[in-house]
């Protein structure tokens, strides 16, 4: 069944979708067995903030709780925003106070119960917001944080610096998994890496870099005794070795098809084939550092040349989608309508020749297989650039490392809807204490960085709208990278297992979303 894309804010109303074609999870499965997952990447650790890749939350959102939690299940297509309680049973708050109640049945898996001092802990300044933080990537989920504290037993409480309407779904979302105090302190941050202790319904037992993560039930979880008795998540990069295992029963779910793959699958008994679009987007990366893409207007030549329905129609069979650029309708009222994203390949032309461009070559760079269609699409991309007069060149590397190394011009990532906001999406993506600032790579800021660090203090609808505006102008005005589509993501399982996609890389393994039939 293909769930289609339109996800909106709590309160919104819901698309009506026709009713799932498979079995739902059971409130508690009587048959336990072990999941046995084939993926393309394991994660290298499982510190949960730290991790903040596709393939480390895929892992560590089983092993890990948040606070309040986002009901994905809440929507048809498996991206609701409502929140609801979770290791925290209620809240209160005021314009920059945050004030939560804490469940009081929680244990870690080393047998600790949660306590305020836990919450505390994780969300201190070292680790997560400070300067100096252990863990910078979680700098741009709590730039807002003033201080986190407990007033009481079993009460945790959040100070920011300026009015935050998003912090509620910050605490259910990336960077907000709550960790053991006692463990992290024994076994510091490298070793908490290799070897974490959360509350989730998943705890770890063992990790074969690049090889297999193997997690085991808690049967002490507070929601209930997990439905299977283990999880192993196996590494294995080729698509073919993937469906191999999946059609031989040596594993029950695999990962990262591509949709040309999709029919074949559907074909094979006793195999289901699940998707959903997803809350992420796959971007170029234009590096205004690389040789050649200083001036704006090839970067934006770049993105002009770009048929973007020819690559969904040819690469995804229809199943991706193509945004109005970083601006989403889960958004709300804050969705800019009528955007789009321009192919005009004459335009394009126009721009190099009022920029100099006299054939100077570019290089791409791409990873075969982290994301899915990622090296057809450059194929295909690297013929739009020369129909326009670009000499791009195609160079296939092996890692993020090598593909931000020196000299890089062109490279591939992606940008996940963190949060069902702007500042949630583009703004955590490119905002000051992204990775394409950091670097350089992303200079050109002034109009942006002004825009997004209003847009964070703002509380006023209408206002926040217009500074939203004024930010994805200026990102699509300077070109520092541009968007391709909303990728399709399919799952191919065993039609035993009743499990729902997210639309995030989330997966959720706790018994509300899996039981086997």
């Amino acid at each position: 069944m293909t769930i289609s894309r339109r996800n909106l804010l709590a309160g919104g109303a819901a698309l009506a979708l026709a009713p799932t074609a498979y079995a739902q999870p059971k409130e508690q499965g009587k048959t336990r067995l072990p999941l046995r997952i084939a993926v393309a990447e394991v994660p290298p650790t499982l510190e949960p903030a730290r991790e903040l890749s596709n393939v480390g939350t895929r892992v560590t959102y089983s092993m890990f709780d948040t606070l309040i939690r986002r009901d994905f299940l809440g929507s048809p297509d498996g991206g609701g925003s409502r929140l609801k309680p979770h290791l925290a049973t209620s809240w209160t708050r005021n314009a920059q106070e945050l004030v939560l109640k804490l469940r009081d049945d929680v244990l870690f898996h080393n047998g600790d119960r949660l306590t305020a001092e836990d919450v505390v802990y994780t969300f201190m300044s070292p680790r997560m917001f400070g300067e100096k933080a252990l863990i910078p990537e979680a700098r741009s989920y709590f730039a807002t944080l003033a201080s986190v504290d407990s007033p009481a037993p079993l009460t945790v409480r959040f100070r920011t610096k300026v009015p935050d309407v998003l912090l509620e779904q910050r605490l259910a979302s990336w960077c907000s998994w709550i960790v053991s105090k006692r463990a992290y302190e024994e076994r510091g941050f490298d070793g908490f890496s290799r070897e974490p202790i959360g509350t989730g319904p998943y705890k770890y037992r063992s990790h074969q870099r690049d090889q297999k993560i193997v997690l085991d039930a808690f049967d002490q979880y507070w929601m209930g005794r997990p439905n299977a008795e283990s999880v192993e998540f196996r590494q294995m990069p080729e698509l073919a070795s993937r469906v191999a295992a999946l059609q031989a029963g040596d594993v029950d779910m695999i990962t990262n098809i591509p949709p040309d793959q999709v029919s074949v699958l559907r074909k094979s008994p006793g195999i289901d084939v699940r998707n959903v679009v997803l809350a992420n987007v796959h971007v170029l990366t234009f590096d205004e550092r690389g040789p050649g893409l200083g001036d704006k207007r090839v970067r934006q030549a770049l993105g002009l040349a770009i048929d973007r329905k020819l690559l969904v129609d040819t690469l995804w069979d229809g199943s991706a989608v193509v945004p109005g650029g970083h601006n989403y309708p889960e958004y709300g009222q804050m969705y800019l309508e009528g955007r789009s994203l321009r192919y005009d390949p004459d335009a394009a032309k126009r721009l190099l020749r009022e920029a100099g461009y006299r054939g100077e070559e570019i290089v791409y760079r791409t990873m075969p297989n982290y994301y899915t269609n990622a090296l057809r699409a450059a194929q295909v991309l690297i013929e739009m650039w020369k129909a326009v007069g670009i000499n791009a060149r195609l160079q296939v590397v092996e890692n993020f490392t090598q593909m931000r190394a020196e000299g890089q011009q062109i490279g591939n990532n992606s940008n996940s809807t963190r949060l069902p906001d702007p500042l949630g999406a583009l703004w955590i993506s490119w905002g000051p204490d992204s990775a394409f600032q950091k670097s350089g790579a992303f200079r050109s800021v002034g109009a942006f960085n002004v825009a997004g660090r209003a847009l964070e203090a703002e509380t006023d609808a209408a206002k926040r709208k217009a500074l939203f505006k004024a930010l994805l102008d200026a990102w699509e005005d300077e070109a520092p990278g541009t968007v391709l589509y909303q990728p399709a993501e399919f799952y191919a399982l065993k039609r035993n297992i009743a499990w729902r996609p997210y639309t995030f890389y989330f997966m959720d393994l706790r018994n509300d979303n899996l039981s086997f039939n």
